[in-house]
């Protein structure tokens, strides 16, 4: 793809995740999508054969955006007496990522057609957010190999904790709309979630000790 094209292709990319954001998927037309990208129908045809393959690939590049996580996830120290401090941190940057507008928004557009795309919304989750709880199990067990966590099922123990960090934010976000929160919000749920994943599982202090 020459440049040119490809400054069109992205062009289309870029109209049609605002537009189907905005106006859900069958409330989008490829004239939408061409008006905004300011480019001709046809050349948004020419790039994808039809609105469902173009909603698959915005819908599906958005996974990308997981990698990050998946660093911030994996780099834990060992350090019991930075355990609290260091989770929570990771709670912040966890609440922080996911609660962003944008990625709320496309949640909701996912659940929105997941009945008439039930492959694309499964396949979404399973290279997205399926990947942060699998890291996220493996560095609660590695936790817990060294002597800081109390873990028997890793993976469980993964949905438990995003579970306290994101009931809150995610379902306010999904019955009210373009729900809004603040920075103290955000810390509170970090801090109220890691005090009681580490009441659950954390070992006491005694017990991190060599």
């Amino acid at each position: 793809m020459d440049s040119r094209s490809a400054r069109k292709h992205q062009a289309i990319l870029e109209a049609a995740t605002t537009v189907f954001l905005n106006k859900g998927y069958a409330g989008t037309s490829m004239d939408d999508i061409a008006r905004l990208a300011a480019v001709s129908k046809q050349t948004v045809y020419k790039h994808f054969a039809d609105k469902e393959k173009l909603f698959s690939e915005i819908i599906l590049a958005t996974t990308d955006r997981i990698d990050g996580m998946i660093d911030v996830v994996t780099d834990i120290p060992a350090d019991a007496d930075g355990l609290e401090e260091n989770l929570t941190r990771l709670a912040r940057r966890f609440l922080t990522a996911l609660t962003q507008p944008q990625v709320l928004q496309l949640r909701r557009l996912i659940i929105a057609n997941a009945d008439t795309f039930p492959e694309l919304g499964a396949s979404w989750y399973e290279q997205g957010f399926e990947r942060v709880l699998a890291t996220l199990a493996d560095t609660f067990r590695r936790l817990a190999d060294q002597g800081l966590l109390r873990v028997d099922d890793p993976l469980l123990v993964a949905d438990h904790f995003a579970g306290l960090l994101l009931w809150i934010p995610v379902n306010k976000a999904m019955f009210h709309g373009g729900a809004r929160h603040t920075e103290a919000d955000l810390e509170r749920w970090a801090t109220g979630g890691t005090r009681a994943f580490l009441a659950a599982y954390g070992r006491p202090a005694d017990a991190t000790r060599p």
